[in-house]
């Protein structure tokens, strides 16, 4: 049975163009993070962190071409990698690919190229290289804001403050944000968040439209 070859899928609008690279990479490398901010609380010897979003995940390799025994220019090929980063004239943008190996499928857009040329014909011409390239994931501008969280505080009540209770833990009931404590205290003209009197009642502002 013959090895199956790694492939990129070029998205061009209603069309496609088929990219086979000349090896198989040896491996690959996927990797994913969060982002986060850190938010100081009046109290507390460490900042709380909330969550901001997700980053897109970055797939990386390295693919390896070889003309030597063609005796062809090996940039014919990797020219077709390096292409992925071009502006395509008709989307003002790079386009979209995939990159397709067995059960592997990433669809992203090429972010990074890094082209190493290590032998060559007495002319010069280069027939071996290395290229080290990362795709970073893409999802559509639809796909994306479904993911877009829409929880808020959507009109303005009050509550009432309990024995021990902070402004960042009403924060974190309220707006699921402990680091919006600030907008509590704007709203109602507190100076000092650690001295809450117990009982009083305080407003719990809205905090969209």
């Amino acid at each position: 049975m013959a090895l199956k070859k790694a492939l990129i899928m070029i998205e061009r609008g209603s069309s496609s163009e088929r990219v086979e690279v000349l090896f198989n990479p040896s491996e690959y490398h996927l990797e994913s993070s969060n982002s986060y901010s850190w938010q100081t609380i009046p109290g507390l010897s460490q900042p709380i962190a909330q969550f901001v979003s997700g980053e897109a995940t970055t797939l990386s390799m390295d693919l390896f071409f070889d003309t030597y025994e063609a005796g062809k220019d090996v940039r014919t090929h990797t020219a077709k990698i390096t292409g992925l980063l071009d502006v395509d004239k008709d989307l003002h943008a790079p386009p979209l690919c995939k990159f397709i190996w067995g059960s592997l499928q990433f669809r992203g857009v090429a972010e990074k190229v890094s082209q190493n040329f290590t032998m060559f014909l007495d002319s010069g011409i280069p027939v071996r290289a290395t290229l080290n390239v990362s795709f970073k994931a893409v999802q559509s501008i639809q796909d994306q804001f479904k993911q877009i969280p829409r929880q808020s505080a959507d009109r303005t009540k009050q509550r009432t403050i309990r024995q021990g209770e902070q402004l960042w833990q009403i924060a974190a009931e309220e707006y699921e944000d402990p680091g919006l404590w600030r907008e509590i205290a704007r709203a109602n003209s507190i100076g000092d968040p650690k001295r809450l009197e117990p009982g009083s009642v305080i407003k719990i502002p809205r905090l969209y439209g």
